[in-house]
């Protein structure tokens, strides 16, 4: 198998050398790995593209390259410089330091990755390790993602539907944040939660220098979604597993909206 890896938190993040093994083992020894992911931590651009400047793209060894860009122009790189001759058979995006669940699977640069691996017709995975109280700041705080990821990518990669729609479908993984192994609840399949109130909201902010500042918080609220969601799943100790698309068509109010522009 050859597997094509990026991320959104840079090319030196810790989450990264865990997506690595997850694709080597799954890889095996004829397979390959190949790297592709930003120079420089990306984190929140969802699925931007550099469209009015170019990339620079950068070997740092063999199959490994940084790009200075998003998280959607590293598969760019890859599909279309890197591997062009050579196409993977999965791409694998993570794996984030945080939880990309509920709304914050809109701002995702790791989500934004893998959403345009499936539009060039790709298998395409996100990956993200929920953090909290038992595993944040432990000796290995991607331990679920670590002990989890190959058993259930090779699941998906598998077993998974994929190439049913015009857009196709992607996978976003979510590990738990528990700090053993047998704390791990299973694997459950979810859908996208939604928070009762903002995910972000700004911080104001004075500087020494007298000049105002705004900054970006992230609001809570995961306890407060429905059960099934994958924010209410995750925070609860299963590594879920939720189908995504790119099309954000609003279908089921089309039939009203079409009644509307008839009148």
């Amino acid at each position: 198998m050859r597997i094509l890896v990026t991320n959104d938190d840079g090319i030196n993040a810790p989450g990264l050398a865990v997506a690595e093994e997850i694709a080597t083992e799954l890889a095996g020894p004829d397979g390959e790995v190949w790297v592709v992911a930003p120079a420089f931590e990306q984190s929140g651009v969802s699925h931007a593209i550099s469209f009015v400047r170019p990339m620079r793209i950068e070997r740092w060894g063999p199959r490994r390259f940084a790009v200075e860009g998003t998280p959607a122009d590293c598969v760019l790189a890859g599909l279309g410089d890197v591997m062009a001759n050579t196409p993977p058979d999965l791409v694998l995006s993570g794996v984030n330091k945080g939880h990309n669940v509920a709304e914050d699977t809109l701002y995702s640069g790791t989500i934004g990755a893998a959403m345009e691996a499936a539009m060039h017709g790709h298998k395409a995975i996100a990956m993200s390790q929920y953090f909290g109280p038992e595993n944040r700041g432990a000796p290995d705080e991607f331990l679920s993602a670590r002990h989890l990821g190959p058993k259930l990518v090779q699941k998906l990669a598998t077993n998974a539907k994929w190439a049913d729609n015009r857009y196709g479908v992607f996978y976003n993984i979510n590990f738990p944040p528990v700090g053993r192994v047998d704390d791990v609840k299973g694997f459950k399949a979810t859908f996208q939660g939604h928070r009762p109130d903002p995910s972000f909201g700004v911080i104001p902010q004075e500087a020494p220098n007298m000049r105002r500042y705004l900054w970006l918080g992230h609001g809570k609220g995961n306890a407060q979604t429905e059960q099934g969601s994958d924010s209410r799943e995750c925070l609860n100790g299963f590594a879920t597993v939720t189908p995504l698309r790119a099309d954000l068509t609003a279908r089921d109010v089309l039939p009203s909206l079409e009644a509307v522009l008839s009148d």
